[in-house]
């Protein structure tokens, strides 16, 4: 095991001071009753290991099973455990935001509450996060997902973001991953794009390092994903490629449909213009389909030209106004 950074308390000794713990290992839950326990377990059992003093943040996202209850015992056990109840099912996303904004640690490592994430891996996380990376990333090797609805439109997605953010990482959809606290309070997460971090991440030059993780696979109850979910990462993949390249610049990107449109627009009319003046062509009778692609392209021109101006206008106001959360928490459970 490496050593933690200089100054880190042992065994414990920070909570009880009273004091922020080291690590803070975020989990969120819904209908997760039947592996909550051993979860709990294994993951008490790895930390008990280590010299850090830690806590363990779970976010119950809107459980409707015995979840809610005994997370609630599991706080009245163990000082240790966090819950955080949201008011509803937000989503995987939102409730991660909430265990991030609720987490006190220095370091952070994010899981699954299915047991798909051995906790016995963690140790690997922190280790390689305390050589100086900003975020650490599990890497899914081997998967024990189904090849056609989730491996292939994974590797795809994953390959795809790659290009896009110029982030060598192999597996961007897995929760299992380790922050440092400072890189996660310059991100906030909407939609399905917690598996966007790292782009998200590198976009703000926090250096990234992947490690091989094991697909434990789902042996309990039903999962939360399927193929519809991957058409909502696509999209949210476009979202993700907007933000990386033109988040503080939208009328470059809207700009350029403007000039696309208006010049072709602009093409079509000299064209026309010549048939008719040295030719005497009847311009309605012969071109009729082109003067009305010609409008469509000079009234759409315009449009986005409108569209990339109102864009200017709401990234002024998205950086001065105040902070929203996606997510209402209904009560937090810590001593």
């Amino acid at each position: 095991m490496k050593t933690p950074p200089a100054g880190t308390p042992a065994d414990g000794s920070a909570n009880d001071a009273g004091e922020a713990p080291v690590v803070s290992v975020v989990i969120p839950l819904h209908n997760e009753a039947a592996t909550l326990r051993e979860l709990y377990a294994r993951v008490r059992g790895t930390m008990e290991k280590r010299e850090e003093s830690w806590e363990l943040v779970f976010v119950n996202d809107g459980s409707t099973d015995e979840t809610p209850g005994m997370l609630d015992s599991l706080h009245e056990e163990d000082r240790r455990v966090v819950v955080v109840h949201l008011r509803r099912n937000f989503g995987q996303t939102p409730a991660l935001e909430a265990g991030f904004d609720h987490a006190l640690g220095q370091y952070v490592v994010a899981m699954d509450g299915d047991l798909q994430h051995a906790p016995e891996e963690i140790p690997s996380f922190l280790d390689k996060i305390y050589e100086g990376y900003d975020l650490v990333s599990g890497w899914r090797a081997r998967r024990s997902d189904a090849l056609l609805t989730r491996t292939i439109p994974s590797r795809i997605a994953n390959w795809l973001m790659a290009c896009i953010s110029g982030v060598k990482v192999h597996d961007f959809g897995t929760t299992f991953k380790a922050y440092r606290r400072e890189i996660l309070g310059d991100i906030r997460l909407y939609g399905d794009m917690h598996r966007f971090v790292p782009a998200l991440c590198a976009f703000r030059g926090a250096r990234i390092a992947e490690i091989p993780i094991m697909d434990m696979g789902r042996n309990n109850g039903k999962s939360h994903y399927g193929l519809s979910r991957t058409f909502r990462v696509m999209f949210d993949l476009l979202t993700v490629a907007f933000l990386l390249r033109y988040l503080t610049r939208p009328l470059h990107f809207f700009g350029k449909l403007f000039l696309a449109s208006s010049g072709l627009a602009t093409l079509i009319g000299l064209f026309l213009a010549v048939r008719k003046l040295f030719f005497g062509v009847h311009i309605f009778q012969q071109h009729g389909p082109l003067i009305i692609l010609a409008t469509f392209l000079a009234m759409a021109g315009v449009q986005f030209l409108a569209v990339g101006l109102i864009g200017e206008i709401l990234t002024r106001i998205y950086f001065e106004s105040q902070n929203k959360q996606i997510y209402t928490v209904k009560r937090v459970c810590r001593r």
